[in-house]
């Protein structure tokens, strides 16, 4: 029977280079015993994005063609041999590799199989993948080359953008016969959480959270989106804006409130915590809007980051922005 993986809603493209981010690798990695063993029967029929794919044994030379999704795969220890890489920025090392799992990907030999988010078919094809794992959407999306890949080896393309990290890391469980792993890491992700949890001391509640777009305005994250739910995690009241005040959202769970609307539709939040999409310091611009003066988050000093790594969470940068979290507000 076909395994069904859940189609979702893109996040803006433009915002992928920025997705998922952070000054280092997290202490707190899954173990680097070894790929993770087996789990289930093969082959393996998987319903994703892009079509229908049948995987005959279980991968042992995997590429990612979607660096937001090669965290996941390294997550698990999944046996991936090469990841196409992003541009060189702040947020990435000078591989290209997401500086949250930089680290972990040169350790276990993770090769560039291409730069700049500019797929090469005959580089994928030398490493000689028996799977080959990619995006539908965003940035680093590959769908326009999923037949070429396809004669390489098998293919799945991922719709992540609606997707919880922990939502994504069963997906390419289920895509590697990794399930047991994916079980492990996300109890362990939790304990850990709860343990975090304790250690804080909330700001006033409740909290929005969103990503400062300057004269643009904000894109605020919904209730149900990873970034928020993180934060519920850790005892955080949760609040978005409200609707009234809102536009039509870029997706992902994400958004529109214009520079017009802040001033009402973050009223009620008396903590605001600020995602550094766009690098810099979120805080200082966020105070320095004239519109913004008067918000009570603003007045009362609770304005804050979440850091870069807070945009595209993957288990590595969901722990980083839980450390920057309670940090910031240890008691």
């Amino acid at each position: 029977m076909a395994r069904r993986l859940p189609t979702l809603a893109a996040l803006a493209a433009a915002a992928l280079l920025l997705a998922g981010c952070s000054p280092a690798a997290s202490d707190s990695a899954p173990g680097d015993s070894g790929p993770a063993e087996s789990t289930g029967d093969w082959p393996r029929t998987i319903e994703h994005a892009a079509g229908t794919t049948t995987i005959e044994e279980q991968p042992l030379r995997i590429v990612s063609v979607a660096p937001s999704i090669t965290g996941g795969l390294l997550s698990l220890e999944a046996p991936i041999v090469a990841t196409g890489a992003a541009p060189v920025t702040p947020l990435s090392d000078e591989n290209g590799f997401f500086t949250q799992w930089a680290d972990v990907a040169i350790d276990r030999g993770v090769e560039v199989a291409y730069k700049d988010l500019e797929l090469d078919i005959d580089a994928v094809d030398q490493f000689e993948p028996d799977l080959i794992i990619g995006s539908a959407n965003g940035g680093d999306s590959t769908a326009d080359a999923y037949d070429q890949l396809s004669e390489i080896a098998p293919t799945v393309l991922l719709d992540y953008g609606d997707a919880t990290w922990q939502e994504l890391t069963e997906q390419i469980a289920e895509i590697t016969g990794l399930e047991s792993k994916a079980t492990e890491v996300l109890a362990e992700y939790d304990e850990w959480v709860v343990g975090q949890a304790k250690k804080i001391k909330l700001p006033p509640q409740p909290t929005t959270a969103l990503v400062y777009m300057g004269p643009e305005g904000s894109w605020p994250f919904d209730p149900a989106s990873p970034q928020a739910m993180l934060l519920s995690s850790l005892g955080f009241d949760y609040q978005p804006p409200r609707e009234e005040f809102l536009t039509e959202g870029q997706g992902g769970r994400v958004g529109i409130l214009t520079s017009e609307n802040a001033p009402d539709g973050l009223a009620d939040a008396e903590t605001i915590m600020i995602v550094a999409m766009l690098g810099g310091d979120p805080v200082a611009e966020f105070a320095k809007d004239p519109l913004l003066k008067n918000l009570p988050a603003l007045t009362s000093d609770n304005v804050y980051t979440m850091g870069a790594q807070a945009f595209r969470l993957d288990y590595y940068s969901a722990k980083l922005t839980v450390e920057l979290i309670v940090d910031t507000f240890s008691g």
